[in-house]
C-alpha cells in the first residue's frame, strides 16, 4: 500500500507546487500584474518563461521588440521589465528607495564585492575603500600599464598584416586571420590584470590564454582558456539563475542531464580557481614587502599605508569582479566599436582626421594626454556603448516593502524591477533614428539630454566604479588602431554572431587588416 501511496504523493504534490499554485496565485494577483502583457506565455506563472528567454540567447532583444508596444513587460511572476528615462531615476537613480535584487545575493560567494553587496552601508563602505584605487588620478598614473598592452596588441596587429584590399573587393579568406574579438580580449585581460595585480598574463605574445588555476587544497592546474572560463560561465548561471529559490537545484538538474551545462559549470569553476590564483601570487608578493602601484596595495592599505584589514574572502571576490566586469565589458566595447566602423565608412574617415591632426604620422602608442579630449573620438565611444551596451541585461532592483513609484506605476513592495541598457538605448522618445549608428546625436545642442537615457554603466550610487578605467582603454587603443591600420570583414553582408549572459557577448571578429598608407 505503502509503496502505491509514495509515488502517488509525490506526484501530487510536485503538481501542487509547480502548477496549481502558481496558477491560483496568478488568477489570485494580489499585485495586479496581469494587466501587464508578459514576454511569453508561461512568464505570468512561473520564472520558467523567462529562463526559457535565456536559453534562446539574446532576450534582451526580444525585450526592446516588446518595449516598442509596451513601457512594461512581465518577465516572471513577481518580476517587471520597464523603458523610459523617469524609470530609469526611479529605479537606479540616486534616492531610488529600490535595492539590489535577490539575484545577487543568490549568486552571491562566501563574501560580497562591490557589485553584488546588497546592503547600502556595506556598499558605502566598500565604495570609499575602493575609490582610491579607481581614482582618475590613479589610473592616469597606470596609463604606462594600458600603453605597455597596446603596444603588444600593436605587435601581434602588425604581424598579421596583408596587402592592402583591393577597393570594392571582399578579402581574400587567407588573409582574414586576426580575430579582433580575441586579441581585444586578451588586451583588456592584461590590462586588468597589470592595473590590478601588477602581474603579466602574456596572452598577447603566446597567442593563446591558458593559464594556471589554483584550487582552494593549493591545487595547481592550468586552465585551457581564461575567456571560455569566464564567458560560458556566465551564460551557464544567466540561463537558470532567474527562479532565485531553485538555482542551486538547477545547478545539479543541469549538470545531470546535460553535457553542455556540465562544462559550462566546470569553466566556472575554472574562472574562481583563475582568479583565486592571481590573489594568492599578489598576496605573497604583498607579504614579502613589496609596494606596488595597484589596485591590490589599495586594498590592502590606504594612501597613508594603513591596513584596511579586509576579510581574504572579501579581497579575493573583490579581485574576481575586477577581473571579471574590468575585463570583459571592455573588450565588448572595443570589439563593437571596431565593428561599427568598418560598416560605417564615413564616419572611421571623420574619426581617422580628428586622431591623425593630434598624433605624428610615426606615433605608435597613442599618449592618452594627446586623445582623452577628443569630442569625436568620445561621440564614436559613446555611440556603439549605446547601441550595443556590453552589459545589455537588466540589472535586477527590489521595491522597498512600502512600494514605489516607477515612471508612471506604482509598484507594490518586494517586487523585482529592471530596465535592459539594451532596451534603454533604444528608446526613440531619447534617441532619434535609434537602430542608427550616428556619433554626432553626442555632439549636438540636445547631448546633454541623451545621458539620462545612457545606462551603460548604469546610473546612480551604483553606477560602474570602472568606467574611467573602461574609457582610458577604449581610448588609446581604438586611438593607436585607427591611426595605424585599416580594416575589413570576411564579406560586405557579415554579421556578427551574438549570444547573451549577463553581458552581450560577440562570438568572434575575423578581419583583414593591412597597413594604411597615406598622401
Amino acid at each position: 500500500m505503502y509503496s502505491t501511496f509514495i509515488p502517488i504523493a509525490s506526484v501530487i504534490a510536485f503538481l501542487g507546487y509547480f502548477v496549481i499554485w502558481p496558477v491560483i496565485v496568478y488568477f489570485h494577483d494580489a499585485k495586479g500584474f496581469r494587466k501587464y502583457p508578459s514576454i511569453n506565455a508561461i512568464a505570468g506563472f512561473t520564472d520558467l518563461g523567462f529562463m526559457y528567454e535565456a536559453t534562446k540567447g539574446f532576450r534582451s532583444k526580444r525585450l526592446s521588440e516588446l518595449h516598442q508596444k509596451y513601457p512594461v513587460i512581465r518577465i516572471g511572476p513577481n518580476s517587471l521589465s520597464f523603458r523610459g528615462v523617469q524609470a530609469i531615476k526611479d529605479i537606479y537613480g540616486h534616492g531610488t528607495g529600490c535595492t539590489k535584487d535577490i539575484f545577487y545575493s543568490t549568486l552571491a560567494g562566501t563574501h560580497f564585492h562591490l557589485a553584488d553587496v546588497v546592503d547600502k552601508a556595506e556598499h558605502a563602505r566598500k565604495r570609499k575603500v575602493l575609490s582610491a584605487a579607481y581614482a582618475l588620478k590613479n589610473l592616469e598614473g597606470w596609463e604606462h600599464k594600458v600603453a605597455d598592452k597596446t603596444e603588444k596588441f600593436i605587435k601581434v596587429c602588425d604581424a598579421a598584416c596583408t596587402a592592402p584590399l583591393k577597393p570594392g573587393s571582399n578579402p581574400d579568406p587567407a588573409d582574414v586571420t586576426f580575430d579582433y574579438r580575441k586579441y581585444t580580449n586578451f588586451f583588456t585581460l592584461e590590462a586588468i590584470a597589470d592595473i590590478g595585480l601588477s602581474e603579466q598574463l602574456g596572452f598577447m605574445e603566446k597567442g593563446t590564454d591558458a593559464c594556471t588555476a589554483e584550487r582552494m587544497d593549493g591545487t595547481l592546474y592550468t586552465v585551457p582558456g581564461a575567456r571560455a572560463a569566464l564567458h560560458e560561465g556566465s551564460i551557464a548561471q544567466t540561463c537558470t539563475i532567474w527562479a532565485y529559490p531553485w538555482y542551486k537545484w538547477n545547478i545539479y538538474i543541469t549538470k545531470l542531464f546535460s553535457r553542455r551545462y556540465r562544462d559550462m559549470w566546470e569553466l566556472s569553476d575554472n574562472w574562481s580557481d583563475l582568479v583565486y590564483h592571481r590573489a594568492t601570487k599578489r598576496l605573497a608578493r604583498y607579504e614579502a614587502g613589496e609596494k606596488l602601484d595597484d589596485f591590490f596595495q589599495a586594498l590592502m592599505e590606504d594612501k597613508n599605508g594603513q591596513p584596511h584589514n579586509l576579510d581574504w574572502g572579501e579581497i579575493v571576490a573583490e579581485i574576481s569582479i575586477m577581473m571579471n566586469a574590468g575585463s570583459d565589458t571592455t573588450a565588448i566595447a572595443l570589439v563593437n566599436v571596431m565593428y561599427q566602423l568598418i560598416k560605417n565608412p564615413k564616419v572611421l574617415k571623420k574619426l581617422r582626421d580628428e586622431v591623425d591632426a593630434v598624433l605624428d604620422e610615426d606615433e605608435i602608442i597613442a599618449p592618452y594626454e594627446k586623445v582623452k579630449h577628443l569630442p569625436y573620438l568620445r561621440a564614436v565611444l559613446d555611440e556603439s556603448l549605446r547601441l550595443a551596451p556590453p552589459s545589455s541585461f537588466g540589472l535586477p532592483r527590489r521595491t522597498p516593502v512600502e512600494g514605489c513609484s516607477v515612471g508612471t506605476e506604482y509598484i507594490p513592495g518586494d517586487t523585482t524591477v529592471s530596465i535592459s541598457a539594451y532596451v534603454a538605448h533604444r528608446d526613440d522618445t531619447v534617441f532619434e533614428d535609434p537602430e542608427a549608428f550616428t556619433p554626432e546625436r553626442w555632439l549636438g545642442e540636445k547631448a546633454r539630454e541623451l545621458q539620462a537615457g545612457f545606462v551603460a554603466f548604469s546610473a546612480g550610487a551604483r553606477g560602474c566604479i570602472g568606467r574611467n578605467i573602461s574609457y582610458l582603454e577604449q581610448t588609446v587603443l581604438l586611438a593607436s588602431v585607427v591611426h595605424r591600420y585599416e580594416m575589413a570583414l570576411p564579406s560586405k553582408s557579415w554579421v556578427p554572431e551574438v549570444r547573451e549572459g549577463t553581458n552581450l557577448l560577440m562570438k568572434e571578429m575575423p578581419v583583414k587588416v593591412w597597413r594604411r598608407t597615406r598622401a
